[in-house]
């Protein structure tokens, strides 16, 4: 359950310090990289508290890591690139 908070809370608080000016809509795009949870209904079991994503899901691979750090290149769509790594980020650390 904190795990999933910390998806929530953690683009909040980078949208506030970075995006002041607009947080409200910058922490919708960043918070928009739980998305890449959908990887986890191709898995069997779709949820298991002792695996970890990090290189098991194929959204949550390093090539795909790779994509969403030259996805940053992008002006238009930089911000979700960001929610994206803030996401791998925040599995990597549920991983440790």
């Amino acid at each position: 359950m904190i795990h999933i908070l910390l998806h929530v809370l953690v683009p909040a608080g980078v949208a506030y310090l970075f995006y002041r000016d607009n947080w409200l809509k910058a922490w919708a795009m960043l918070a928009a990289g739980i998305i890449l949870d959908i990887d986890h209904l191709f898995a069997v079991p779709i949820y298991d508290p002792d695996r970890c994503s990090i290189g098991f899901h194929f959204l949550h691979t390093y090539p795909a890591i790779a994509v969403y750090l030259l996805l940053l290149i992008i002006p238009k769509i930089r911000t979700f690139a960001w929610g994206f790594l803030i996401h791998m980020v925040l599995d990597y650390i549920a991983c440790l």
